[in-house]
């Protein structure tokens, strides 16, 4: 029986400048996502979550919030792009191209455009990634460059805090055992 860890990231050695990562989950955003988001961040412009108010801008509904739009494009990139990072270290060019609307799925992909070795940390190195979320109609809806100061695989702290079970670890039930 062997035991496999789930997927842990990318070390700094595992990007390749010109790469793009497609990375695996799109997200439905709802009408929740938007109006907690929005309240938590104390945003008070009506368009995000006033519908009377929404319906009679340009956009004719209700407009999610562009810092929710972000904050999820940086949080689905994570899985291929950020996993094993120490530090983000800087987020430009911030591009919001088309609106994102209660209802749209969203998608996000990442090109590696630069890397190097740290300077000040000989256990790392900066990757530069530039990211673009699209909705389901293939519009692209915001766009950014960053960059994520991020281990090097001999030099990585390795956190186990998956907890071990009281009553032992899984097997399979002496019942089912090997089959040929």
């Amino acid at each position: 029986m062997a035991v496999h860890d789930g997927w842990q990231g990318r070390y700094y050695e595992d990007f390749v400048v010109g790469d793009v990562y497609r990375h695996p989950l799109g997200r439905t955003i709802s009408e929740a996502d938007n109006t907690w988001f929005t309240l938590l961040t104390m945003n008070t412009h009506p368009a995000h979550f006033d519908a009377n108010y929404a319906g009679r801008t340009p956009f004719g509904r209700v407009l999610v919030n562009s810092g929710l739009t972000i904050a999820m494009l940086i949080g689905q990139s994570v899985t291929d792009i950020s996993q094993r990072a120490i530090a983000n270290l800087s987020l430009t060019d911030v591009q919001l191209t088309h609106p994102v609307f209660v209802g749209d799925t969203v998608y996000a992909e990442s090109i590696c455009t630069n890397k190097r070795e740290s300077a000040s940390r000989p256990y790392a190195g900066l990757v530069s990634v530039r990211s673009r979320m699209l909705n389901a109609d293939g519009d692209e809806c915001v766009s950014f460059d960053r960059t994520v100061l991020i281990y090097k695989r001999a030099h990585a702290t390795v956190i186990d805090s998956f907890p071990e079970a009281k009553n032992g670890p899984m097997t399979l039930p002496a019942e089912q055992g090997t089959h040929d």
